[in-house]
């Protein structure tokens, strides 16, 4: 089962990643604030992705890695 993982102090809010997910399960965490003072990109219902790594790609600071179990 693919696993998102999130360098959430590195996110800078952009919101690209959320875009591209075809489950809809990448969201902006709007409950805290990174290091840097934005909501950052989180997943929601893990269990739902399918790896197929579009939010990793689109994401323009390398903040997304994709862990395959």
């Amino acid at each position: 089962m693919p696993r998102l993982i999130f360098d959430e102090d590195k996110c800078k809010g952009c919101r690209l990643c959320t875009t591209v997910c075809p489950k809809k399960i990448v969201v902006m965490a709007e409950d805290r604030i990174n290091a840097k003072g934005f909501h950052p990109a989180t997943v929601k219902n893990q269990e739902e992705c399918i790896g197929c790594k579009f939010c990793a790609t689109m994401c323009p600071d390398c903040v997304i890695k994709i862990v395959k179990d």
